[in-house]
Formats: C-alpha cells, sequence, structure tokens
C-alpha cells in the first residue's frame, strides 16, 4: 500500500472554489483502480500545542493506493488534466509526500 499526503495551498479566499472542484472530481478517482482512499481535509482549530499553525488557505489531501503503479495510473487519469487545468489559476503551489507503511 502507498500513502500520499497532498498539501494543496490556495490563493487567499480560494477554499471553498478549489473544495467545490475537488468534491466533483472525487467519484472519478475513486472508481479508478486501486484507490483505497481519496478526500480533502482542512486544519482543525485546537488547543493542542504540538499542531502546526492554522493555515486558512492550505488543503491536505489524505490518499492511499493499493500500490505505486496504481498511484502513477492515478497521475495521468483521463479526468486529472481537465481538473488540474480548472484549479490551476487558484493553486499557489504543490507538495506530495508519498510513504511506505513501516
Amino acid at each position: 500500500m502507498i500513502h500520499v499526503i497532498a498539501t494543496i495551498e490556495l490563493h487567499p479566499g480560494k477554499r471553498a472554489e478549489f473544495l467545490d472542484a475537488f468534491h466533483a472530481l472525487m467519484p472519478a478517482v475513486h472508481a479508478e483502480d486501486g484507490c483505497l482512499e481519496y478526500g480533502p481535509t482542512v486544519d482543525a482549530v485546537t488547543s493542542i500545542g504540538a499542531q502546526i499553525p492554522h493555515r486558512e488557505n492550505t488543503v491536505t489531501i489524505v490518499e492511499k493506493w493499493r500500490d505505486l503503479k496504481a498511484l502513477e495510473a492515478h497521475l495521468v487519469a483521463p479526468h486529472m488534466g481537465p481538473y488540474r487545468e480548472k484549479v490551476k489559476p487558484i493553486v499557489v503551489g504543490t507538495k506530495l509526500q508519498i510513504l511506505d507503511p513501516a
């Protein structure tokens, strides 16, 4: 299994627009062979001291894939290109963390 943490930094005030586009994409991704989990999260407001500072303009995507081959296929799936073009104007940057279970 492969875990992916994708951190998406957005232009200020664009989180709701990004989430609308992402939620529209989710059914197609969930139907992909090897997709085990794929969903957006936002920073929770807590009083836990070790938590990083709240990021209002960030969405973190939590993903699980059967294997690296499934993840690689996802990255070039036909629905991903149009999605990327749609959100490109509101995304500042993306960072991926690809992890193996220990």
